[in-house]
């Protein structure tokens, strides 16, 4: 059995309707208002309309024809002005009954006016009400003065239906409110993310490669009276890493001026040329070697090409590891080792206990492993790719950092 083809999913009636939907507001109302006031002198659809006074009918017109188009033809400013439209539409409807006149589909425009009107009235809404009631009540005496031979419940029955039609309006705007509500709130949520995520890495790259820097200016400051002729390697040491300081905060800039899907676009074009990855963690580690912290660098199993995410995590938790090494256990012996499994990344990096160091050299703060900007930035950073992050002090003295994150292989 087969069923008939879906009419609007025909692609070239699904491209005029994205064209019409692009429209501006005015044109489209306009287009609406014309076509009520062509409908309305079209003979079969006399009778479809707003009827409530049954009174004797009177000929038509040129007043008649007046009213008729007085009833349409503000419609093409019932967004614009919604207020001013249906006071406009309701007069003509209110005078078109009161004199008598055959109904015309011109008289749609009435429950029209009065969706627009609860749909896009911002001000006065509540005296715009009042006022529209008072108006009824007066048009119900009026019509009942004139020998309408409708009762009360009939005037009640036809005032529920236009407070049905206002109330649609206003529920329809109070949705498009409670969207556009929670579309600030999402893209709040993604500002605040973004800057977080952009304090993340600025904290990083800063404590990183400046804690690098004041280690190696230190050294070189220390050598400089017992090996002067090895002094030059230290500042040599802090030349590298303010370049590589430079290089990365240059990137972080890059993306900070990048918007939309220009950030995206340009992070999937470069993000793995331009941002710190698995293949640079040789690059910390000898860094840090020069800095005079011995570390050893190991792989495990093979490499598989990961997201940018995923190797920047990677990237940054030995790197914060290694910086806290550098601040808190100078000259210990430091691991890094990278387990790469079928389906995780796992990350292991320790530091031996701190021991006294040789005269001269200020002593080193206890590391606070319990929390901090740049540990506490690691642990959301790996929670988001669904990861897991602990850092502690090992039983036989020193601190290590663990982390094990899904590897997201990247769909070729």
């Amino acid at each position: 059995m087969t069923f008939p083809q879906n009419p609007w999913g025909h692609p070239r009636l699904r491209h005029a309707l994205d064209r019409w939907q692009e429209q501006d507001a005015v044109l489209k109302d306009g287009v609406l208002a014309l076509t009520l006031t062509a409908l309305a002198f079209v003979p079969t659809l006399s009778g479809v309309g707003a009827q409530i006074g049954d009174l004797p009918e009177r000929p038509p017109d040129a007043l008649g024809v007046t009213l008729v188009l007085a009833q349409t033809l503000p419609l093409a400013a019932r967004r614009r002005w919604p207020a001013a439209c249906l006071l406009a539409v309701a007069a003509a409807f209110v005078t078109h009954q009161a004199l008598g006149y055959p109904t015309t589909f011109a008289s749609v425009g009435l429950y029209v006016a009065l969706y627009s009107a609860g749909a896009h009235q911002v001000r006065f809404r509540r005296g715009l009400a009042v006022t529209a009631s008072a108006g009824y009540a007066a048009l119900a005496v009026v019509l009942d003065r004139l020998g309408s031979p409708n009762d009360v419940p009939d005037y009640l029955a036809f005032g529920l239906i236009l407070a049905a039609v206002r109330l649609a309006g206003g529920s329809t705007r109070r949705r498009r409110t409670e969207e556009a509500e929670r579309r600030r709130l999402e893209a709040e949520a993604a500002s605040a993310a973004e800057r977080a995520r952009i304090a993340r890495e600025l904290h990083d790259v800063v404590t990183h490669h400046v804690t690098a820097m004041v280690v190696q200016a230190d050294a070189a400051q220390f050598l400089l009276t017992s090996a002067p002729e090895r002094a030059g390697e230290g500042l040599t040491a802090v030349s590298d890493t303010g370049r590589r300081a430079l290089t990365e905060l240059r990137y972080l800039l890059g993306v900070l001026e990048a918007t939309g899907e220009a950030a995206s676009a340009d992070l999937e074009r470069t993000g793995g040329d331009r941002a710190p990855a698995l293949g640079q963690v040789g690059d910390l580690v000898e860094q840090a070697r020069r800095s005079g912290q011995p570390v050893e660098f190991a792989e495990h199993g093979e490499r598989r090409h990961s997201g940018v995410d995923v190797e920047l995590a990677a990237y940054r938790v030995v790197q914060e590891a290694l910086t806290n090494a550098l601040k808190y256990a100078t000259g210990e012996p430091t691991r890094v080792v990278l387990r790469h499994g079928g389906e995780t990344l796992g990350i292991e990096v320790t530091t031996d206990g701190p021991v006294d160091g040789p005269a001269g050299v200020p002593a080193r703060r206890k590391p606070d492993l319990a929390g901090g900007r740049g540990l506490a930035g690691l642990r959301s950073r790996v929670r988001l790719l669904d990861g897991e992050l602990e850092a502690g002090p090992r039983p036989e003295g020193g601190f290590e950092v663990r982390a094990t994150i899904p590897s997201q292989p990247v769909q070729e």
